[in-house]
């Protein structure tokens, strides 16, 4: 078998991820957002190896896993354990807890990534919007010609586009139309070139029903609420309808896990005898690994044992959606799935302040590398690439990236002393705190848990209607946009193109667009971090 994993794509993996990963903590602290490193390392590991002698696409491509997978790691962290000090500034958190923290939720990510590549990238063949992006770019990189010249076109004027909003803010971020009363609420629009490509990336039924969710929310639930009487004022109504977007994200989850056992039931009642997708040296391992996650967890932190094993199904169930909805939409809301799974424990027990935010943040830290892992598994799959070895290079660089990400989360700490300040606000792990005490509307959250089962059971993508009515407007409303206009140019150039040659250049077109602005983000916040 072909070497895809070497010692240089290790090491130049590694040696990336460390300036990837602390940029990526830094960016997610101080802004609030994370954006998607990986056609920046695409685009750095071609550069790497791409003149390198023996080297291939496959190899190039377990680089970038490697050097891509610490960033989401450390987005686990910066979303969900700055709200701990934002609460209590004294609460102490051992260096070795918040270490077990990181590199369990590394591992347990990367496994059940493992787990579902097959059913999710193979069988379901979601779109996962970055991974598309990645393959388009190496290999329009490698091969050169007519597609290279369109996607690093694209990429280009992206960039330009991103440094002179971001860098010179000569271009605003948002457009709105601001509406005076319930009846008209404010429309806005975010001005990203990586939005609307990926809108284009993951089609118009994906994003249509995504941009369906927020209309939903904000132009029907919201006014006719209000106007009726059912809410008492716009606060109201947002709680309402932020509890009842996540009600539909955990009703898919639960369609998942009874769809799962319901499989299970009727293959031992019809006493099938069909051959195990997994060995039983792989099912032995996944057991063990799982066992030493609890007892590490049980030992190692303020998690109890009840607490930890239940902690296991949770993120089980949270790493299907956070690879399902990034496969479906580029987005991966890892600090709600956190404070999801931390709702659940709380039934059943009451964890402590520092608990609670332990089970928060191996939770987002795991949905986090499996949203990454996911994307990479992707580009691998249609690079052929060994998904054995692309899936260890990324269980390596979760690893490390886990270790040096609580270092770095410190080290921003002690050196701008604390978080929820102007120069760190930490905004998700703000939201994670006010949340540690429980849903703000129950009812909402049971009437969308309720909708998305069913919708779930029904075929429909319930996940990605709930993202719509959760996420903010401006954000759902440019996925539309993207997918709208990928149509529009499409039936514009049916004449002049044949049907592949129009899927391929509109492809290209997209993945530049999402790949130059994320490529500047992180450059930006590099800079920025350095400074």
């Amino acid at each position: 078998m072909q070497r895809h994993l070497t010692l240089r794509a290790t090491i130049i993996g590694i040696a990336g991820l460390l300036v990837i990963t602390a940029s990526s903590m830094y960016v997610a602290l101080r802004m609030g957002a994370l954006p998607w490193p990986t056609i920046f390392v695409t685009v750095v590991s071609l550069a790497a190896l791409g003149k390198a002698k023996n080297s291939s696409l496959q190899e190039i491509n377990v680089t970038h896993t490697i050097m891509s997978s610490g960033a989401m790691v450390a987005g686990g962290l910066a979303f969900t354990l700055p709200g701990l000090w934002m609460i209590d500034p004294s609460a102490s958190f051992s260096i070795p807890s918040l270490i077990v923290l990181a590199v369990v939720g590394a591992i347990l990510g990367t496994l059940f990534s493992s787990l579902y590549r097959k059913k999710l990238i193979i069988e379901e063949e979601l779109p996962y919007p970055m991974g598309i992006a990645s393959y388009n770019t190496l290999i329009a990189g490698k091969q050169g010609g007519k597609g290279a010249r369109t996607l690093f076109a694209s990429m280009g004027g992206s960039v330009i586009f991103t440094v002179l909003r971001d860098g010179f803010a000569k271009i605003p971020a948002l457009l709105g139309i601001y509406g005076g009363s319930a009846l008209f609420p404010a429309f806005s629009i975010w001005v990203s070139p990586m939005a609307m490509g990926i809108g284009a990336i993951i089609g118009p039924l994906f994003a249509l029903v995504w941009f369906g969710g927020a209309i939903f929310g904000y132009y029907l639930l919201t006014p006719i609420g209000i106007t009726q009487g059912l809410f008492a004022s716009m606060a109201e109504a947002d709680i309402f309808r932020s509890n009842l977007g996540i009600g539909l994200m955990i009703g898919t989850g639960l369609g998942v896990f009874f769809k799962a056992v319901y499989s299970k039931l009727t293959a031992l009642k019809k006493l099938e005898d069909k051959p195990q997708t997994l060995s039983f040296t792989s099912r032995l391992l996944i057991v063990l690994i799982l066992f030493f996650a609890v007892i590490l967890l049980s030992l190692g932190t303020e998690l109890g044992l009840v607490e930890s094993l239940v902690l296991m199904a949770g993120i089980y169930l949270a790493t299907y959606l956070s690879g399902m909805l990034t496969g479906q939409t580029g987005i991966n809301p890892m600090e709600i799935f956190g404070i999801l799974v931390l709702l659940v424990i709380q039934l059943i027990s009451k964890p402590s302040l520092i608990a609670s935010f332990s089970i928060a943040a191996i939770v987002a830290v795991a949905c986090g590398l499996t949203g990454d892992v996911m994307n990479d598994l992707k580009s691998g799959h249609l690079l052929k690439t060994d998904p054995r070895q692309q899936i260890l290079g990324e269980g390596i660089g979760g690893v490390v990236g886990a270790v040096l990400s609580v270092f770095v989360l410190l080290i921003m700490k002690a050196s701008f002393g604390g978080f929820g300040t102007a120069e760190l606000p930490a905004p998700q792990a703000a939201a994670v705190a006010a949340m540690v005490g429980g849903l703000q509307n129950i009812p909402a959250f049971l009437i969308g848990l309720g909708l998305g089962l069913v919708l779930f059971l029904a075929k429909l993508p319930s996940a990605t209607l709930g993202l719509g009515v959760y996420l903010p407007i401006y954000i759902s409303s440019i996925m539309g946009l993207g997918a709208l206009l990928s149509v529009l140019i499409k039936r514009i150039f049916k004449s002049k193109w044949s049907k592949e040659e129009l899927g391929q250049q509109s492809g290209l077109v997209a993945s530049g667009l999402l790949g130059g602005e994320g490529i500047t983000g992180v450059a930006i916040a590099i800079i920025s971090m350095l400074k």
